[in-house]
């Protein structure tokens, strides 16, 4: 993974340094809060219903053992002994004291990590896809891209005040694992007719009130252009983004008032005339320097396991064979996999990690992945690099920290944000509706029967809990002081389906009701399947909403 070098480390010992000042001043009544949010927003400090939030950045999900130990010390030091990782491959504490938030990023800094620009309307922390680097359908590693773009938007002068919030994602294959067409700016790795390796540039995408998907600006652009042709976008958008009505501020806002033939000219204009004063171009040798910190680590050779994992998933051990089929992933090494650590065990809300676990997987990402492991932005861990033959074992220790629940890609791998628990924005509560669905379809026979399947709740229309892109979608709505909860079908994030935006399938439920609803939805579904392969979304697209709303509110 990346390494600072002397420069890096001392900008992120100065920050911590500059924050101690500010909240002194703050403390003792000399810095007003109105003066105070934006310098704690570049700090990554929210206040919420109840107290401070922090939110930590994990550039592209990707981690060291060692950060997750210091993640870990600061919830128990610092916070109630437990991080949450949310869908930005962020984690946040929900519970800092003030007085210890520049500790906070001291201990941070002490690890190579941060809380820049993980708020404020700034480009904030660059995504990417969890398998990067061994998923066998990747054209190359997005990761040396992703810290490339890291690079070049961290202090940008240019976009340090931008209209609103902007995110950046970058994805190295065709099956969207990282949400790339719901970003303001989406880079695709693809390969010309020559064979030469450039982007796919899409913009415009975006959730919150107004969901939209990407659309494509620019089909292939050559590698060396990359940074030229984002400044470009970014200096289209800087210049005709609204500033007037923060709802209407974002970049996909401008793609669709614009029409994205129009926002298309903008760009290559903007881009040609920086080609012609000298636009920054990406050096080869700049590529080569960062991308030989994400060199394969020293695996081992070893033959094909593909025999071995299919007698793993018809082991004896039910828990262990839906554990290998649904959390074993392929790796383009022989005789390796990807391991999805669910953070969605039964009472414990989506994301959440205790400090103990924190420190325990840690030390199961140096016993079995060589010291890495990655968050993803479906809130769960990844161990990229497990020997298929150690599964077994990696999993009786998973199992014994609460930590093998074998759902990953089903109906309880669910995404929530914080919802009205924390969160001063929401107009509902999510983690309730989480913990019930969790419990109501616990039963892994009945999980795998459903197959892929994503539910994702929101509790508020901001969206943080991604509800338009889940094949179910929950939005927690204020009806008359009484929490509510609209029920959406259809959506896709990208992954394994085209990307698309579910919808409201009719009146929203009561509390109550909320979770019967999505029972008899899959219900539904499973009545109306063409065959047991026909996955939820397949299925939806196929027969579409009638048959689902007349379960749902009868027949009119």
């Amino acid at each position: 993974m990346y390494q600072y070098d002397s420069h890096d480390q001392r900008i992120v010992d100065e920050r911590a340094r500059q924050f101690r000042g500010q909240v002194e001043r703050r403390l003792e009544g000399s810095v007003l809060e109105n003066e105070f949010k934006p310098l704690r927003l570049q700090n990554g400090l929210y206040m919420q219903l109840h107290a401070y939030m922090m939110r930590v950045a994990i550039p592209y999900g990707l981690l060291s053992s060692g950060q997750l130990r210091k993640l870990a010390d600061i919830a128990r030091r610092y916070d109630r002994g437990y991080g949450h990782f949310t869908t930005r491959q962020n984690l946040q504490y929900n519970w800092p004291a003030l007085e210890d938030v520049p500790k906070i990023l001291e201990e941070l800094a002490s690890v190579q990590m941060h809380a820049i620009q993980t708020s404020g309307n700034c480009i904030r922390n660059t995504t990417s896809d969890h398998f990067a680097g061994i998923a066998p359908d990747e054209v190359a590693d997005p990761r040396p891209y992703a810290e490339i773009i890291r690079q070049w938007s961290t202090f940008h002068p240019e976009f340090a005040y931008l209209p609103r919030k902007f995110k950046i994602a970058v994805g190295g294959s065709e099956d969207d694992r990282a949400a790339v067409y719901f970003h303001d700016i989406g880079v695709f790795l693809v390969r010309s007719e020559r064979g030469e390796l450039g982007f796919r540039i899409v913009a415009g995408g975006g959730l919150g009130r107004t969901p939209l998907v990407a659309q494509v600006v620019r089909d292939f652009l050559p590698e060396p252009e990359l940074l030229a042709y984002l400044e470009s976008i970014m200096r289209v958008y800087n210049r005709f983004g609204r500033r007037d009505n923060k709802y209407k501020a974002r970049i996909k806002i401008l793609v669709e008032a614009l029409g994205i033939e129009e926002f298309r000219r903008l760009v290559e204009e903007e881009w040609h005339k920086e080609r012609e004063q000298g636009a920054l171009l990406l050096p080869a040798e700049e590529v080569a320097r960062v991308a030989a910190c994400f060199e394969p680590p020293p695996y081992r050779q070893l033959p094909p396991a593909g025999a071995q994992l299919e007698a793993f998933r018809l082991d004896r051990d039910r828990g262990f064979g839906h554990w290998v089929k649904n959390n074993v992933h392929p790796h383009k090494r022989p005789g390796y996999a990807a391991v999805t650590i669910a953070l969605k065990e039964k009472g414990t809300p989506p994301g959440d990690v205790s400090d103990y676990q924190m420190e325990r997987v840690a030390d199961l990402a140096d016993e079995f992945s060589f010291g890495e492991l990655r968050a993803t932005h479906l809130q769960n861990l990844v161990l990229a690099d497990v020997e298929v033959s150690r599964l077994r074992e990696l999993y009786e220790k998973l199992s014994a920290l609460g930590l093998d629940a074998a759902n990953a890609g089903k109906v309880t791998d669910l995404i929530a944000c914080p919802g009205l628990d924390f969160c001063n924005l929401a107009n509902a509560r999510s983690i309730p509706v989480a913990l019930d669905i969790m419990e109501r379809f616990e039963d892994l026979d009945y999980q795998s029967d459903l197959g892929e399947l994503s539910i994702k709740i929101s509790g508020c229309i901001n969206a943080c809990g991604h509800h338009h892109i889940g094949h179910l979608g929950v939005l927690g709505i204020d009806k008359q002081g009484v929490e509510h909860y609209q029920l959406m079908l259809g959506g896709s994030s990208g992954q394994g389906a085209s990307p698309s935006l579910g919808k409201i399938i009719g009146p929203a439920f009561d509390r109550d009701a909320i979770v019967p609803a999505i029972e008899t939805v899959l219900q539904t579904y499973l009545a109306l399947r063409s065959s047991e392969d026909e996955r939820f979304i397949d299925c939806y697209r196929r027969v579409s909403a009638q048959p689902f709303k007349e379960a749902l509110y009868g027949t009119h």
